[in-house]
C-alpha cells in the first residue's frame, strides 16, 4: 500500500513527524516550501491518506433491475411428424373409348361438365346394328318354329331324336347371335362409369372412330388420392389410418386433411423408401389430379407436453439453458430440448408448467441479476372518429 512521506523526516504522515510541529511553530513551518500551495498540499494527502481506506470499505451501489420480456412455460399436443412431397390421383379415372367401330352420331356431354353414373356420354350411328339384331331375330323366330314342329313330329315317332337335337342346337345358335347383335347395339352408346367430370373431348360428331381410340377422359373428384414415398426408418411406425395434412402450391394458405389406407408391401430398391396411398376429401373440389403437394404425416401425438418460446432457448457450447425468472432474480437454468415447432419447443426436462422464462434481454443479464418483467404491449383502441 502506497503511503505520503514528508520529505524532511522520511516519516510516513499518518505516523509521528514533524509536520504537526512545523504546523504549530510560526517561524520554521512549511519545511518543504514555504509557501500556501505547499500547505494546501499537504492537507489534501493527509485527507487522501484518511479516506482511501475508508472507501475500500464500502461496498458499490448494486445496478437497478434489468427490464426484460417473459413468457409463462405452457403445455399443448405436439405431434411427431415425416415431411414427404408426392402427386394428388383422381379418386378414379378413365380414359373413355369406344369398344366398336362407328361413326359418332352425337355427344351427350360438354367438355369440363360433371356426369351421374350411367349417364350416356357418346352415341355412335346404329343403324349397321340395329339391321344386324333385326336379321339374328328373325333368324331366331325361323329356329323357334322349326323346333316346335320337330316336337309335334317327336311325339308322334315321324322324327328321329338326332335330328330335334340338331333343330335345337340352331336354335341356341341364333338366340346366342341375337344376343351378339344386341350387346353391339348397346355398345352404341356409351356411359358414364362412375359420377365426376368430363374432360376435354378429342373427336367431333360425324367422326370415324375404331375401338380403342381416345374420346375423352373421366375424373372422380369427390375425394383424391395422394401417392408419396417415406424412407424405409419409419416402416416400423406406420400403420393405416394415420392422419396427414396437405398442402399444394395452388392454395399456399389452405391446409387438406387426409388419411393412409394402403401401404405398398414392396419397397424401392433403389431408393429404400416405401409408397403409401392416402384419401382426402375434396368436398370444394378445389384439388385436382397431377397436383404437387407436400405432405405432413403425424407419426405419434404427444398430449400435454411441456413446450416454451423459442425465443427463450440460450445455447451455450453443447448445453442449453433458459433464464427463469424467480422472485425478481434471473435463475439460469439447464433444460433438455424435445420437439422444435414455429416458434416453439418442447421442454423434457428443466421446466415446470407456469414458469417464467425471458424471451427477450437474455444478452443484458446474468445469473442472479435483478429483472423486472415488463408488461405486454396493450392494444391501442382505434382513434374516434370525428364528425
Amino acid at each position: 500500500m502506497w503511503a505520503i512521506c514528508c520529505r524532511r523526516c522520511s516519516t510516513p504522515l499518518s505516523a509521528r513527524c514533524c509536520v504537526p510541529d512545523l504546523l504549530k511553530s510560526g517561524s520554521d513551518r512549511f519545511h518543504m516550501h514555504d509557501t500556501p500551495k505547499s500547505a494546501a498540499r499537504i492537507a489534501a494527502f493527509v485527507l487522501l491518506g484518511w479516506l482511501v481506506p475508508v472507501l475500500a470499505q464500502q461496498k458499490p451501489p448494486e445496478p437497478p433491475p434489468m427490464p426484460i420480456k417473459a413468457a409463462p412455460v405452457t403445455r399443448a399436443t405436439l405431434n411427431v411428424e415425416v415431411t414427404a412431397v408426392g402427386t394428388l390421383r383422381a379418386d378414379e379415372t378413365v380414359m373413355v373409348r369406344p369398344e366398336i367401330a362407328g361413326r359418332v352420331a352425337t355427344l351427350h356431354f360438354k367438355e369440363g361438365q360433371a356426369v351421374g353414373e350411367g349417364d350416356a356420354l357418346v352415341t355412335f350411328d346404329q343403324g349397321e346394328y340395329q339391321a344386324q339384331l333385326a336379321g339374328s331375330t328373325a333368324q331366331v323366330g325361323l329356329e323357334e318354329t322349326s323346333y316346335r314342329r320337330l316336337q309335334d313330329l317327336q311325339r308322334k315317332n315321324l322324327t328321329s331324336p338326332q335330328i330335334l337335337d340338331e333343330a335345337k342346337a340352331k336354335l341356341d345358335a341364333a338366340r346366342a347371335a341375337q344376343a351378339l347383335d344386341r350387346v353391339r347395339l348397346d355398345k352404341t352408346v356409351i356411359r358414364a362409369p362412375f359420377a365426376g367430370m368430363v374432360g376435354l373431348r378429342l373427336v367431333s360428331p360425324g367422326a370415324y372412330v375404331k375401338p380403342g381410340d381416345d374420346i375423352t377422359n373421366l375424373e372422380s373428384l369427390g375425394a383424391m388420392k395422394l401417392d408419396f414415398r417415406v424412407p424405409e426408418t419409419y416402416l416400423a411406425r406406420l400403420a393405416a389410418g394415420q392422419t396427414l395434412t396437405v398442402r399444394v402450391d395452388a392454395y399456399p394458405d389452405q391446409r387438406f386433411e387426409g388419411a393412409i389406407y394402403a401401404i405398398d408391401p414392396a419397397l424401392d430398391q433403389e431408393t429404400r423408401t416405401v409408397l403409401l396411398r392416402a384419401r382426402v376429401p375434396n368436398k370444394a373440389n378445389k384439388l385436382r389430379p397431377g397436383l404437387f403437394a407436400r405432405v405432413s404425416l403425424i407419426l405419434e401425438r404427444r398430449e400435454n407436453a411441456l413446450v416454451a418460446p423459442e425465443q427463450a432457448i440460450v445455447p451455450v457450447g453443447q448445453k442449453t439453458f433458459v433464464y427463469r425468472v424467480v422472485d425478481g432474480k434471473a435463475v439460469m437454468t439447464p433444460v433438455k430440448l424435445g420437439l422444435r415447432r414455429p416458434g416453439q419447443v418442447e421442454i423434457l426436462d428443466g421446466l415446470n408448467a407456469g414458469d417464467q422464462v425471458v424471451t427477450d434481454g437474455q444478452l443484458k443479464i446474468r445469473d442472479g441479476a435483478a429483472v423486472t418483467v415488463l408488461p405486454p404491449p396493450e392494444t391501442q383502441p382505434p382513434p374516434a372518429n370525428k364528425g
